[in-house]
């Protein structure tokens, strides 16, 4: 009995249990992407404009990214009562959100709504915050490919929790919004105990790689599977027996993952796990500062006194040489031989604090493609309900769920794929990402030309470019700027969505929208006689565009801001080669200085 106590309280300690948990977290976690299908419902309800619909869009995402708070509760409560905070404004704000648009409470003023939406969104930041620091910390040598897929499976959250919601079918819509609110809450306080730092830097085996390999299969499976049962469901009339089975297999797949920690811990015995050599645990020589940080000055120091013929060796023997100077200097040092220089701040690739990133160009380089790139892709998804109501398309849910599909697949492949350019040819990540916001230019003009059928690629494109942006920017921030603060900084540069979406979506998409809009209801850019009818009886004057016109200047601006943001990305790799290059050139022993 003691052996399978031993193995459970193994199972219980695995990175790779709060790996798979957090996944599971993040599957219900990005709620804000439920926003294109929640909106219209709220639209109708309360007779607003796009220009309202809007600012409850910024709101959400203000909701979404603002994680000041969220930081520092992290680091002063436990993570358990970090996600029970969490969970708490989620049930709270959408719950009371549902109460409002079924009639259950009197109708607030928009700035209520606004702070409901941002109080409920926010619940979100406390569950990406505690996943990824978590997952980063139990899995630093691999944060690619973990960030992206926890940021992945929060963005296929919105076609989990519509393929979840179809099993409901409920007549009146408004219930996704309590779903919405009962859903995450549940799962977080069920997963509370589990997602956390454990060390995992401990539990190096060879079998990592194949585990990996597992998770990026599941991913592929489960989008592919999602992406057909849509379009099953979009074409064809299912009973509710079949959609119900449909579910059921998602569910199984999301589980899949749970046999890598089962099989480490209950599996035949391994070799014993080696420890991560990128965080040691610090060893406190003297009151707030640790081993590591001690050495680390000194092993700055070493790059004033290398000899300069040392460079030209050999890399056998210039690592012997610098092995044997490392050890002379920390044995002088010991013995006070040597004045060890204080430097005025770290350098790219070691640890900053917020502030000390926040005076650095690379930080604003990085946060600028950000608002760009990232606030033109949110602003889609924001506004895809009418955007596809705007083309003729009657039901906004399946384009929800295809953009976050391809959402999530933007962001496992960008983890992906800007991991081989790192690890394989040491050459900076942003790369990866100035090429996604290429491809996001072109999705934005194939959704403002308004061809039959360009809903789809436009999607498919701007999902895509949008979901890498969280998979690389995270990843380059904690090698640019450590991994100590990573929450704060991460929490940070979020940020950068609502700044884009305040710009794109309110001052640019509901301004055009409500002009087309007025226009088409007097007549001004008249499509034909239904169009007028159609606007001048719309209850309350909440007036709707019809045509490619409504998003047509919009998606033209949003293309050229993501040639800019492309731009940006491209001139932060030329100012960060030799940081990556040191960072993961084979050759290289030294951090950058």
């Amino acid at each position: 009995m003691s052996g399978f106590q031993e193995r459970f309280l193994s199972l219980y300690k695995s990175r790779w249990l709060v790996f798979v948990a957090a996944m599971w977290l993040q599957s219900w976690a990005g709620i804000g992407y439920l926003f294109g299908s929640i909106s219209p419902v709220i639209k109708s309800s309360l007779n607003y404009n796009q220009k309202q619909v809007a600012m409850l869009g910024v709101a959400k995402d203000l909701g979404d990214c603002v994680g000041f708070l969220t930081g520092i509760l992290c680091e002063i409560l436990p993570i358990w009562g970090a996600l029970l905070v969490g969970a708490a404004l989620n049930l709270v704000g959408y719950g009371v959100v549902g109460l409002v648009v079924i009639g259950q409470l009197p109708v607030l003023p928009l700035w209520a709504m606004c702070v409901l939406i941002f109080v409920g969104t926010n619940g979100e930041t406390y569950f990406n915050t505690v996943s990824l620091v978590s997952c980063v910390q139990n899995f630093p040598k691999s944060r690619g490919p973990v960030v992206g897929i926890l940021k992945g499976f929060a963005g296929l959250s919105g076609a989990i929790l519509t393929q979840i919601y179809a099993v409901i079918h409920s007549p009146n819509h408004a219930s996704l919004i309590f779903m919405v609110a009962v859903g995450p809450s549940l799962v977080a306080v069920g997963l509370m105990f589990i997602v956390r730092p454990v060390g995992g830097h401990k539990q190096v085996r060879p079998s990592d790689g194949r585990n990996f390999t597992l998770v990026y299969g599941v991913c592929l499976l489960l989008a592919a599977y999602l992406m057909g049962v849509m379009v099953v469901q979009d074409l064809v009339d299912l009973s509710e027996a079949v959609i119900t089975i449909f579910t059921v297999i998602l569910i199984v797949i999301l589980l899949v993952p749970i046999v890598i920690p089962i099989s480490l811990s209950f599996g035949p015995e391994q070799k014993p796990p080696e420890e991560e050599a990128l965080l040691p645990g610090p060893q406190t020589n003297e009151p707030g500062k640790s081993q590591l940080d001690t050495d680390e000055v000194i092993l700055s120091e070493m790059e004033d006194e290398k000899p300069k013929e040392v460079d030209m060796l050999p890399a056998p023997e210039r690592q012997k040489r610098i092995a044997q100077l490392q050890s002379r200097l920390l044995q002088a040092a010991a013995e006070g031989a040597v004045r060890v220089k204080r430097r005025r701040g770290p350098h790219r690739g070691e640890d900053f604090t917020l502030t000390q990133a926040l005076i650095k160009a690379d930080f604003w380089l990085l946060f600028m493609s950000m608002v760009l790139g990232s606030g033109s892709g949110l602003t889609v998804i924001d506004n895809l309900g009418q955007m596809s109501q705007s083309l003729g398309y009657d039901n906004s849910h399946i384009f929800v769920s295809l953009i976050s599909i391809w959402n999530f697949l933007g962001r496992v492949g960008g983890g992906y794929i800007s991991e081989i350019i790192v690890r394989d040819h040491a050459y900076p990540r942003p790369a990866a990402l100035a090429v996604f916001q290429l491809i996001m230019a072109v999705g934005h003009l194939f959704i403002g030309m308004g061809w039959p059928g360009s809903m789809y690629v436009g999607t498919l494109l701007v999902g895509l470019g949008y979901g890498a942006h969280w998979a690389v920017v995270p990843a380059t921030a904690s090698e640019l700027f450590g991994l100590r603060n990573f929450g704060a900084l991460y929490n940070f540069i979020t940020l950068a969505n609502p700044v884009g979406t305040l710009v794109f979506s309110s001052l640019i998409a509901s301004r055009i929208y409500d002009y087309e809009a007025e226009k088409q209801a007097h007549g001004g850019h008249l499509h034909n006689i239904g169009s007028l009818v159609s606007n001048v009886l719309n209850a309350g004057g909440s007036l709707k565009c019809e045509g490619y016109i409504c998003f047509f200047l919009t998606s033209i601006i949003m293309a050229g801001f993501c040639i800019v943001a492309a731009g940006s990305c491209m001139f932060l790799v030329f100012r960060t080669r030799v940081v990556y290059a040191n960072l993961y050139g084979k050759s290289s022993t030294t951090r950058v200085q």
